[in-house]
């Protein structure tokens, strides 16, 4: 695994040129940012506001987790987007289902901005917003493995980590931005102005991502490791004469190494919601913190990531994925305690103190995780494959966090119930992480 050739061979003097790849890299994190940017909108006003307005029945608490529940629809969507653009990015191409996620990202998450409230249509304002926000989830599921694609079947010999790592940029980048439009959301108007419609304005942003959708579109080529792939299936199926499946050859021949992918990351997943929108809620609404304040934290430290990230993937192209990806999970196990003991302070010097180190495990897990999961999977089933473990740990872990974390904080009244949420999912990680370097040692 740690050692597996690049998806793109040796190119002839009609291969992609190094432009070309860096056209291609910058387009797939451009829309891994925007889709991601979209997403993450929905889990800060859903901290914020979403369930006063859509969810106004019962305690602050109850609004809370209704909105959060809200927010795990979109995970639980995910895979759905997952199987159908993997099925068919891996018969018809990357690019298509790429685009076609953009441009459902798009149209559902101005459809959030425009969406009337409870007050105004009573129930159907809550159903309207868990619609949308599962195409959101259709759109991401099916978005990661078409830019995670597109960049790591581009990426030349010996890059594919760092050029993947590009793709998971767009986490921080999304992350970054959807804070900094909210904080200049909160600056130019009033509480009541932006409970009102202040809250709407990032998420009309998301028109943007149909430019971008049409420039994909238009101006990239499909992969190398594709047409490839395409052309050797299409032989083997005329010889053969049956349509071939992924999701089947997946589900039939590979499904153990889609879940121990899938537990390897849940607890990155996880714990990287927890930090940017669980917290937000428990700072902002139990530790009495302002709002303006928390989103700074979560936006500089965000802004770390931007170097980390492509640092650990560029280490990993060196000295093996598996060891880069396990010392991120054994450093989120340790540190899940200490992290919350610091965030409990109140103080908002230690809450960035513990975020911050949390993060860094974050990214150097992160990191590397697009490559390796790449090279779990031949190019006939790599989007497919790739996909599903990403999505299933997305559901296992991001989608319930916030959720989870407001659960426990309710039933325990102690925050160490979460830091052993974190842990129970570590460990889950790092025997996942384990197995599948045994398998790759046997190869």
């Amino acid at each position: 695994m740690d050692s597996a050739p690049s998806a793109v061979t040796p190119e002839t003097a009609q291969g992609p040129t190094d432009k070309h790849r860096r056209r291609v890299a910058t387009a797939a994190a451009l829309a891994s940012a925007v889709e991601w940017y979209d997403y993450f909108v929905f889990g800060i006003a859903a901290a914020l506001v979403l369930g006063e307005l859509y969810f106004p029945a019962g305690s602050p608490s109850a609004g809370v987790l209704a909105s959060f529940a809200t927010f795990a629809v979109g995970f639980l969507a995910r895979p759905i987007g997952g199987v159908i653009a993997g099925q068919l990015g891996d018969k018809r191409g990357r690019k298509p289902m790429l685009v076609m996620a953009l441009t459902l990202m798009g149209l559902a998450t101005t459809g959030i901005g425009l969406l009337p409230t409870y007050e105004t249509i009573g129930i159907a304002a809550p159903l309207l917003l868990v619609f949308l926000r599962i195409l959101q989830g259709i759109a991401v599921g099916a978005q990661w493995g078409g830019a995670m694609l597109m960049a790591t079947e581009y990426a030349p010999e010996g890059k594919r980590g760092l050029y993947g790592s590009l793709v998971q940029l767009g986490v921080p980048i999304g992350v970054v931005t959807a804070n900094t439009v909210f904080l200049i959301a909160g600056a130019l108007t009033s509480d009541s102005a932006f409970a009102a419609w202040g809250w709407r304005l990032p998420f009309l942003v998301g028109l943007l991502v149909l430019g971008l959708a049409w420039y994909i579109h238009a101006k990239v080529e499909e992969t190398p490791a594709f047409k490839e792939a395409e052309q050797a299936l299409a032989e083997q199926e005329k010889g053969e004469g049956a349509k071939r499946s992924p999701l089947r050859a997946i589900l039939r021949e590979h499904l153990g190494t889609v879940l121990l992918a899938g537990g390897s990351f849940a607890v990155n997943t996880a714990t990287f919601y927890i930090i940017i929108t669980g917290v937000l809620d428990y700072t902002t609404r139990e530790l009495g913190m302002e709002r303006e304040s928390v989103l700074m934290v979560s936006l500089c430290i965000s802004l770390t990531q931007l170097a980390l990230i492509p640092l650990s993937a560029a280490l990993s192209d060196r000295i093996g994925r598996i060891k880069i990806y396990g010392f991120g999970a054994v450093g989120l196990l340790v540190w899940a305690v200490p992290m919350f003991l610091l965030i409990d302070t109140g103080s908002l010097l230690w809450l960035a103190v513990g975020t911050f180190v949390c993060s860094c495990f974050l990214s150097i897990m992160y990191g590397p995780q697009a490559a390796l999961f790449a090279e779990l999977f031949t190019a006939e089933m790599r989007y497919t494959g790739a996909s599903l473990g990403y999505q299933i740990a997305a559901v296992a872990g991001g989608g319930l966090a916030p959720f989870v974390m407001v659960l426990l904080l309710e039933l325990t009244g102690t925050s160490m119930s979460v830091s052993a949420y974190i842990i129970m999912l570590a460990v889950v990680a790092l025997i996942s992480i384990k197995v599948l370097a045994g398998r790759a040692a046997q190869r």
